[in-house]
């Protein structure tokens, strides 16, 4: 596994999360019921007058469809990020315990490398967690 594959990793997340958002949008557009009261009255006499509630959706089959197709496009970009998403992780694995907190720290988290430093803990500082990353990502 290329560990450039971590720049995608926070975009995938994040895309994870756009894209569950962006369909229950769709869902809530589908669940749109529009009601309306009416009155009317018998042909015939005795014309007694009467309330009657309409409802639908406002949309047509061809939105319905339309709706349905970008539903599954969505659902499919969410897979792809997942997908992008546990490869990191199962890469993640491989990776010695403290490396793996470097990583966790630094990209998963975007923090800074004093940050790093300081949650590693042990007397780190910015530039020897740095440097020890440095260290790493040439030996792979």
């Amino acid at each position: 596994m290329d560990k450039t594959i971590l720049q995608d990793y926070i975009d995938a997340c994040e895309l994870i999360k756009e894209t569950e958002k962006d369909i229950q949008r769709l869902n809530q557009k589908k669940k749109t019921i529009i009601q309306t009261n009416v009155k009317g009255s018998m042909h015939e006499f005795p014309y007694v007058e009467q309330h009657f509630k309409v409802r639908g959706t406002t949309f047509s089959v061809k939105d319905d469809s339309r709706l349905r197709y970008e539903e599954r496009l969505l659902e499919q970009r969410k897979a792809n990020a997942e997908q992008i998403k546990l490869q990191v992780e199962e890469w993640m694995l491989t990776l010695p315990p403290r490396m793996q907190r470097i990583v966790k720290y630094r990209y998963l988290e975007g923090l800074a490398w004093e940050k790093v430093a300081i949650k590693m803990g042990r007397k780190a500082t910015a530039d020897s967690v740095r440097k020890e990353f440095e260290r790493f990502s040439e030996e792979k």
